[in-house]
């Protein structure tokens, strides 16, 4: 068995060959296809967050909608930049979706990727301390987060408040009990895997990764994820941790599947380079289901990870991407015991 979700990057374009063409489209239809998500039986609906671009940016009040409006299916990230992130703050927003979705938010956070403008987290407000990286500061404010979650005092009350305190120092409120549970790290290195199961966050593993060995994604992946777990094991956690990869995953079922993903799609893995870092691109899957999941057999992180997020093609509308979650719920994750 293994939970199945989507993730969209959540794009929106006046270009009339888009379905999205505003803002308020790419929102309304986030809602949209999370609730249609659910009812289809997925297990998910998650959500890219980028800055200074067409594409979803602040998430909590998306994913805070998306609690009122659905019952069952976790509610995500994939992921949050956590170099423009104020951490006392976020305790307050992530705690207070989950606290409406009844429990169900699954926040997965990072270092973050390329920008659409130079240092956009200067505008922000925000710098890395001296001698830090800006991936130092991701993740100094990722652990302050973690942190502030366990829901300990820190703050010294006023001697005269305008209401009266409880006693001893006081904690940000509110504070979701279990959040701290469903926190996961986006990971593009073995490193910052290997760190994140010291901590005991989650681990999310995309359809991207710095190249370390020169093999095909989904070992070096599956490597990665076998780290993580051995870290989450020795620093001496008790519950068992997650992980998550996702996938460009399209099974043609029809003419239409046939004319967006038939052709063109790449059947292997791109090399690329990423600030100065050369980086190895996952492949996409398109095929009848029967190939496909002859396909999909071959890939060791899928089968290593209890967790896979198709990335949708958002753009494409509601409908259109409820009939691709579907086709692989009904026609290749039975095949392959995922259901």
């Amino acid at each position: 068995m293994k939970k199945i979700g989507f993730l969209s990057f959540g794009h929106w374009s006046p270009s009339p060959q888009s379905g999205t063409r505003s803002a308020a489209d790419v929102l309304l239809q986030s809602i949209e296809l999370a609730e249609a998500a659910e009812e289809l039986g997925a297990d998910g609906a998650y959500y890219r967050v980028h800055h200074f671009a067409r594409q979803l940016a602040s998430p909590f009040p998306l994913l805070a909608a998306v609690g009122a409006r659905t019952k069952t299916i976790e509610i995500g990230t994939g992921v949050i930049d956590m170099r423009y992130e104020n951490p006392f703050y976020m305790v307050e927003d992530a705690s207070s979706a989950d606290l409406i979705a009844g429990g169900r938010l699954q926040l997965g956070i990072s270092r973050g990727s390329p920008e659409q403008v130079i240092e956009g987290w200067r505008h922000f407000g925000y710098a890395p301390a001296e001698g830090e990286t800006e991936a130092d500061m991701a993740r100094r404010h990722a652990e302050t987060f973690y942190e502030l979650l366990k829901g300990k005092g820190f703050a010294k009350p006023n001697p005269r408040p305008m209401f009266p305190n409880p006693p001893g120092l006081l904690r940000l409120e509110p504070v979701s009990e279990g959040l701290r549970d469903r926190i996961w790290w986006g990971a593009a290195s073995d490193a910052t895997a290997v760190w994140a199961g010291t901590l005991g966050m989650n681990l999310q593993s995309s359809t991207l990764k710095w190249d370390e060995s020169g093999e095909p994604l989904h070992i070096q992946q599956t490597k990665q994820i076998r780290a993580y777990k051995e870290a989450f094991k020795a620093a001496g956690h008790q519950r068992e941790p997650r992980v998550s990869v996702s996938r460009s995953i399209f099974a043609l079922m029809n003419d239409m599947d046939r004319i967006y993903f038939g052709d063109g799609r790449p059947e292997q893995d791109q090399i690329g380079v990423i600030d100065n870092t050369r980086a190895v691109f996952g492949r996409s899957y398109a095929a009848e289901p029967d190939k496909l999941i002859d396909m999909l057999r071959e890939d060791t992180a899928i089968a290593e990870a209890d967790t896979l997020l198709l990335t949708v093609p958002n753009q494409l509308g509601v409908a259109y991407n409820a009939h691709v979650i579907e086709s692989i719920l009904k026609h290749v994750a039975p095949a392959l015991g995922w259901r």
